[in-house]
């Protein structure tokens, strides 16, 4: 690796890491953030939701901009954006402006995600491209798994605004080491596709605002029935929109290549999977076993461990034995996990007899990410990548979106909160649910390309360089 590798990685892993964190620390200073701004259920809820609405709807322009007027200053852009919308979170006198500066943090979050992924795939040549994914989402999935542990030690130990106050003056210095040590870079398109941008955020808004308010709404409601509807059409208009402009942002022939069109659905189960157990693991622990928040987030530290072990290898060994291996078997051992749990979950189950389960689901989720990451980015030319990227990364965290929807929905029919005994039921049925979203995508990703022989691989390296 060399210095300005090392630059790049470093910069889109600590940018990625502040994006992903954000994204769940909140949700375990909800009670305080409650009491300090007088918030009702629903506006707690929103405070979550609305960093993650304009997050998932947005990626695709945050890829496209940059692909348009440079990756590496869009890239820092999106960092200011989202250090002075952490700033204004932490100052929020009430809660309106508190889902408004989230919702801002999601804009920001948007523009540096997609190309974090895009700056570290030109950087570094197909051979090496696993070992560098697998480092990224190594400290990426740290975020994620994280999360409620870092809000549970800031909730007992400071206020609740240093949740936000951190990443200011990490955001001003990856900020300045950005604009020094990344160099700049374009896509292969100098027109920006307005109409496709128009048409899939709106379309994109629609689906991930049916999936946010099903619960809250009711799913037969006319409200929900109409954003899913409306979302779905413009969806479709999108594709067309793409099928007949001359500089499309995505194009549509990306999914007439086998890896992309069967890497992108299994990735969005794996992150359905992921977050639906994320969700509701560490309430589990605090709900039906009656931990606090910290003891909970200790609890899950041999689950986050995983992260940091296995991405790197599992990324290292994909450039070797190919992608497909490790994605099957990755969702095959979550699906394995997760029933695990569903079956001894009660609320006298001993952690000792989930620790296991825990570990053996960590790897396989961090087996199947960088692999399906890899799958999906080396499937198209060098110069489309943003665009490939960008793709990606909506649909996970759209996946991620409808695992909750849906394991919320599978916990409410099952369970709720009325007892412990009452959630230990619900929980075990939502566990099952993440059980079955790792069975699907294990077997879309069947589908995926199996390894090329090493003299093709190769030859392509060298037709391309």
């Amino acid at each position: 690796m060399t210095s300005t590798q090392a630059w790049v990685l470093g910069l889109a892993s600590l940018a990625s890491f502040m994006m992903a964190l954000d994204s769940l620390v909140v949700t375990t200073v909800l009670s305080t953030i409650r009491q300090d701004l007088a918030a009702s259920i629903e506006s707690l809820e929103w405070t979550v939701n609305a960093y993650n609405l304009t997050f998932a709807v947005l990626l695709l322009t945050g890829a496209a901009l940059g692909d348009r007027f440079g990756r590496c200053r869009v890239f820092a852009i999106g960092l200011a954006v989202f250090t002075v919308a952490s700033a204004a979170c932490a100052l929020s006198p009430d809660i309106g402006v508190l889902i408004a500066s989230r919702a801002l943090q999601g804009v920001g979050a948007a523009m540096v995600l997609p190309l974090s992924l895009t700056l570290i795939t030109t950087s570094f040549p197909p051979a090496q491209r696993g070992k560098a994914m697998g480092l990224y989402l190594g400290i990426t999935g740290l975020a994620t798994f994280s999360g409620p542990f870092i809000g549970g030690v800031i909730a007992e130990g400071l206020a609740w605004q240093w949740i936000f106050w951190l990443n200011v003056p990490v955001g001003m210095a990856a900020i300045v080491l950005t604009a020094r040590r990344v160099d700049e870079s374009v896509g292969p398109n100098n027109r920006f596709d307005v109409g496709g941008v128009v048409l899939v955020t709106a379309g994109a808004f629609g689906i991930v605002w049916g999936l946010v308010r099903g619960n809250a709404a009711g799913w037969s409601s006319a409200e929900v029935l109409a954003a899913l509807v409306l979302g779905v059409a413009l969806v479709v208009a999108f594709v067309l929109w793409e099928r007949r402009t001359k500089a499309p942002m995505l194009p549509m022939r990306f999914f007439r290549l086998r890896a992309f069109a069967t890497a992108n659905p299994a990735n969005f189960c794996v992150f359905a999977s992921l977050y639906g157990t994320l969700f509701f693991l560490a309430q589990y622990f605090q709900t039906a076993l009656g931990d606090g928040p910290l003891a909970a987030g200790l609890r899950l530290m041999p689950w986050t461990a995983t992260l940091m072990v296995c991405a790197p290898i599992a990324g290292r060994l994909a450039d070797r034995y190919g992608e497909r291996t490790f994605v099957v078997i990755g969702l095959l051992l979550q699906s394995v996990a997760m029933g695990w749990i569903a079956v001894v979950a009660d609320t006298d189950t001993a952690y000792l007899e989930l620790l296991p389960a825990l570990v053996v689901g960590g790897v396989g989720l961090t087996m199947a990410m960088p692999a399906a990451q890899k799958a999906v980015v080396g499937a198209v030319q060098p110069q489309e990548i943003g665009q490939a990227s960008g793709a990606f990364m909506m649909l996970r965290i759209l996946g991620g979106v409808f695992g909750v929807a849906v394991t919320v929905a599978v916990f409410a029919g099952s369970g709720g909160y009325a007892s412990a005994e009452e959630f230990s039921a619900g929980f075990a049925a939502a566990m099952t649910a993440v059980a079955a979203f790792a069975v699907v995508g294990m077997l879309v990703a069947l589908g995926v390309p199996g390894r090329r022989p090493a003299a093709v691989t190769a030859a392509s390296v060298e037709t391309r360089g």
